[in-house]
């Protein structure tokens, strides 16, 4: 790679790496394999540099989305991991909140990795149905359907104790 390529790179990855972490993780569910997803798609990234730079948020974005979709369908996938101590307790009454986020995740493990897809870049990583599709290789109506679809089976999953904002 070109030093200025290299420079241009390596920027790219110290300004974009806290939002791009933020997507592996909500792909992923785990620190360590959102972690293992970024840097599979920074190393494509890197090989590809000269021509994505216009755009390379674009395109880590789609390799972040592709990547796991393989994981998920790999068959190891989902397997327990076993840890060295277990994690820590929270404190405080936040019942409330933690029955809201079980139910939300759990629904959202219920879903297609399709749909959990769409869900997530349109309304964790707030992106345009334009920019979801583009990511996705799908038209714009497609990205319109699964969200539509994704929020009436997470409501249907969920029940009525939960409010979800579409």
């Amino acid at each position: 790679m070109h030093p200025d390529q290299q420079r241009d790179f390596t920027e790219f990855v110290a300004t974009r790496s806290d939002s791009l972490i933020r997507l592996a993780y909500v792909l992923t569910n785990d620190q360590h394999a959102a972690e293992d997803l970024l840097q599979t798609a920074l190393a494509k990234t890197a090989g590809h540099w000269r021509r994505i730079r216009d755009n390379p948020e674009a395109y880590v974005r789609r390799v972040m989305y592709h990547e796991q979709v393989g994981r998920w369908r790999s068959p190891r996938w989902g397997r327990e991991r076993v840890v060295q101590t277990p994690p820590d307790r929270a404190t405080g009454d936040r019942t409330g909140e933690v029955d809201t986020r079980l139910t939300l995740d759990q629904a959202l493990r219920a879903l297609p990795a399709r749909k959990r897809a769409v869900l997530v870049l349109r309304y964790y990583e707030d992106l345009p149905e334009s920019e979801v599709a583009k990511i996705m290789r799908c038209s714009v109506g497609t990205v319109r359907s699964q969200t539509h679809q994704a929020v009436a089976r997470l409501r249907e999953l969920v029940g009525e104790n939960v409010t979800l904002e579409a």
